[in-house]
């Protein structure tokens, strides 16, 4: 009994992996279920603030450190998405390995996998932030603002949301 048991806790660990690195996906593992990206031994604790409901998911796009890449489409590593938490959602995020990157966050209210802008302008709808909460008043922030140096696996850091 003891082998059948040890082979299918390996099949699910691999499947679980294999899952995520091919989607990004959530990945529940000894760092906590409210993991996600491709796992790998780097990760980063983010705490989101300022949620203002738990509806949807919380979506955490990481950008390599690649300024011309910084929220233009396609120019993302990949986005880690969880279950929202009202005023506050807790996760892990992997990284491919110590380095530094930059966070760009949403509340997806209505679990679209997109985030809702408005007008011409392509204002947001939806909650947002970034790594070091620069502040946004009237343009996004410069890459220079956001980057974040994750040294080492377990860092922690906070993002604090802004709603429209």
């Amino acid at each position: 009994m003891t082998k059948p048991r040890r082979l299918h806790a390996t099949a699910i660990a691999f499947a679980a992996s294999a899952a995520a690195l091919i989607g990004g996906s959530t990945a529940a593992n000894a760092n906590g279920p409210n993991c996600a990206g491709p796992v790998s031994d780097t990760y980063i604790n983010v705490t989101i603030d300022g949620v203002r409901n738990g509806n949807g998911l919380m979506a955490v796009t990481l950008y390599a450190d690649e300024s011309r890449k910084f929220l233009v489409k396609h120019g993302s590593m990949y986005v880690g998405r969880v279950d929202a938490t009202a005023s506050e959602t807790k996760m892990c995020l992997y990284v491919p390995k110590p380095g530094v990157y930059a966070l760009a966050v949403y509340h997806d209210e209505d679990s679209s996998r997109n985030i809702k802008r408005s007008g011409v302008l392509g204002l947001p709808e939806e909650g947002f932030g970034f790594s070091n909460n620069p502040p946004t008043i009237a343009s996004i922030p410069s890459f220079r603002s956001v980057r974040l140096n994750i040294a080492k696996s377990g860092l922690s850091t906070r993002i604090h949301l802004k709603y429209p």
